[in-house]
């Protein structure tokens, strides 16, 4: 039995990585899956590898307007929204000293404003029983030197995550953080091997995780398997915050 069967989703930054790892499980779980991003080439090709199930919608999460139009399209469905994932996000380099206000507002306003203005609309189409997935990252839990504010907007999702599991319980609306590790997605394409080898170090199963068992464990937050799991920070990171 598929686990979505009849359900409506959408992920944001939905075209690439772990979002469109997730996606792609979704559809094949019986989900209809609407994904949202920024280059309409990129959102093409994803809709292209998950299917019939998948719609893509161009926009920037971080617009007002942009999210009135996706939220719109979700809404001629007549059909509520039974899940939403926020995986879009930015993550740059940068120490304390290097450290330049537009650094900073880009990595908020994309990771936490842009989430924010998302699960607030989302809820408006959401009826009990329905289940939002905050992508985090085991960022917000760790020391991680050169990427401090990428880490304090993670810390973020996981603290609106434990808010909102107070503030929508009542609306029958789970939410939960999925925090994975070090991944291999297109990000790492340009990491040399030393890079891999120091982060495959500090992993007790000795290698970088696979978007697909980051999707699953999605499809674990996002399905009725996890009807009493609410408020948690499920990490897939191979034991590395261990």
């Amino acid at each position: 039995m598929l686990k979505l069967e009849g359900k409506t989703a959408l992920v944001t930054g939905g075209s690439s990585g772990i979002g469109l790892a997730i996606a792609r499980r979704f559809a094949n779980e019986g989900a209809q899956v609407f994904i949202t991003g920024r280059r309409q080439a990129q959102l093409d090709a994803a809709v292209a590898l998950i299917g019939e199930r998948a719609r893509a919608v161009q926009g920037d999460v971080t617009s007002s307007g942009d999210l009135e139009r996706l939220f719109e399209i979700v809404r001629q469905t007549g059909k509520p929204l039974d899940i939403l994932v926020t995986s879009s996000g930015v993550s740059e380099f940068s120490t304390l000293d290097g450290t330049t206000e537009a650094h900073f507002d880009q990595a908020f306003d994309l990771n936490v404003r842009g989430m924010v203005l998302t699960v607030q609309r989302a809820v408006l189409q959401m009826g009990s029983g329905g289940a939002i997935v905050l992508v985090g990252s085991i960022a917000g839990n760790i020391g991680n030197p050169g990427y401090g504010t990428y880490s304090a907007t993670k810390a973020a999702v996981r603290s609106y995550a434990r808010t909102w599991t107070h503030e929508l319980a009542g609306l029958g609306i789970r939410v939960n953080t999925l925090s994975p590790g070090p991944t291999d997605t297109p990000m790492f394409d340009n990491a040399s091997a030393e890079v891999r080898r120091f982060l495959t170090d500090k992993i007790p199963l000795k290698r970088l995780g696979r978007a697909e068992e980051v999707a699953a464990a999605a499809l674990f937050l996002a399905s009725n398997d996890s009807s009493f799991v609410a408020g948690v920070e499920l990490c897939v990171d191979g034991g590395m915050t261990a």
